[in-house]
Order: structure tokens, then C-alpha cells, then sequence
């Protein structure tokens, strides 16, 4: 005898089909949502470096309390590989080092525990590259420049600056400079600041090497004179 065996198959009808309702409102929840965060900008914003052009902008943004204010980056024009970010870093050199990869156009500032501070960058361009130990002589802000005299007779039109450059937002270092120097010599070599986005990532310079404003002054903050900057083969 099948007592309710009627009403017992149309408990598991009704059971299935809940389910079924269950299953495809949960997957317009996930693809809506999906959706949803796409039109907003926030799949897929973050990049494998770690940083998304939204977080950029503000780590990128005008620096207006400084002498000569200094507008906000066109990060669009940044290869985001290039963005400031902390990585593991392995490297015998001590914290507070500053390494040079002209290969790469990176910059690395040497943290605690086997990390590091990494920065886009420009660097010397065929000809004018160069390598080895040095060390930070002496720090400017807005620093008069003085092309040399090898640049001058390169560039007649540096010329006119022969007497100096006042600092300046038009002034090749920037807002800040790290000149290096070999056994008490300055080397004619300086980390600046640039304001050109599209050089970073470029081999551009007559062998100096240019951060992002906002990232040579982050990187000038935290370097004092003395520091050891190892200036690797390209």
C-alpha cells in the first residue's frame, strides 16, 4: 500500500523546483553584482603590481603646500608597472640603500626585513649609461642647474644657463636632488625629480636619473647624505 504516495511526489516537485529558483536567483546575483562593480570601475581595477589608477591619483596628486606647487600626474600616461609599491626585495645591501636598475628603469629603496621600496624611473640613455658604487654628497630642493660644460658644447642652447638655472617647475632637477658622488668627487650624476610622465620607463638622460615628482620627494625624505646608492649594469 502507498499511503500519500501522491502527495509525496508533489513535495519533491515542489522541493525541486525551490531549488531550482534558489540556483538561478543566486546566479543573477553573482553576474548582476558582477555587473554592477564592472560599471563602477572596481573589477578588475587593481593591477598585479598592486595598485589601481584610482589609488594612483591620490598617491599621485598635486603637492600644492610646496614652494613652487606641483600639479597632479597624468597617471594615464604612467605604465602602471611603474607605480610606487613595497616589494620583497632580496638583496645584501643594508636598509636605506638606494639601488639603481637602468635595465628596468627601477629605483629601489631598501627596507627592513627583506623588502624594498620600488619606483619607476628614467634613466641615461645609450651612450651615457654608467654604473657602480657611490654615495648621496649633498640633498637640493628646487636646486639651481648648471648644465656642464660636456653638455654645453653637446647642446650649445644649455648656454644660456651656464651662470644657472634657478629652481623651478621648468628646471631639469625639480623639486628635489640627491647628487652622488665617488671618493669625495661629485660625479656629475643626480636621482631628480621629473615632471614628465610619458619619460618614466625611457632611456632619456645624459646619464642622471629621473622619479616622479611625488616619488623623489618620497624617496628624498627618507634619504639622508651619506647613503650608499649602487648604480647596477645595464
Amino acid at each position: 500500500m502507498n499511503m500519500g504516495g501522491g502527495n509525496a511526489g508533489k513535495v519533491d516537485e515542489i522541493a525541486l523546483l525551490r531549488r531550482r529558483a534558489v540556483l538561478v536567483s543566486r546566479r543573477s546575483f553573482l553576474v548582476g553584482s558582477a555587473v554592477g562593480l564592472g560599471a563602477f570601475g572596481l573589477t578588475g581595477c587593481a593591477t598585479p603590481d598592486g595598485m589601481s589608477l584610482a589609488e594612483a591619483a591620490k598617491v599621485y596628486g598635486p603637492v600644492p603646500e610646496e614652494k613652487f606647487p606641483i600639479p597632479a600626474v597624468d597617471v594615464s600616461k604612467v605604465d602602471r608597472k611603474y607605480f610606487r609599491r613595497t616589494i620583497r626585495y632580496d638583496t645584501e645591501e643594508a636598509p636605506g640603500t638606494i639601488i639603481v636598475d637602468p635595465s628596468n628603469y627601477y629605483v629601489y629603496r631598501v627596507e627592513e626585513d627583506g623588502f624594498a621600496t620600488r619606483y619607476g624611473a628614467n634613466v641615461g640613455r645609450e651612450g651615457f649609461l654608467w654604473h657602480g658604487d657611490a654615495y648621496v654628497g649633498r640633498k637640493g630642493e628646487w636646486a639651481t642647474w648648471t648644465p656642464p660644460k660636456e653638455m654645453i658644447q653637446r647642446q650649445p642652447e644649455a648656454a644660456k644657463y651656464a651662470r644657472g638655472m634657478p629652481g623651478g617647475l621648468d628646471n631639469p632637477l625639480g623639486a628635489r636632488t640627491l647628487y652622488l658622488y665617488q671618493n669625495g668627487a661629485y660625479t656629475l650624476y643626480t636621482i631628480y625629480a621629473t615632471s614628465d610622465p610619458e619619460t618614466i620607463g625611457s632611456g632619456i638622460t645624459s646619464g642622471c636619473v629621473g622619479l616622479l615628482s611625488q616619488d623623489m620627494i618620497d624617496l628624498y625624505d627618507r634619504t639622508p647624505v651619506k647613503t650608499k646608492v649602487v648604480v647596477l649594469p645595464a
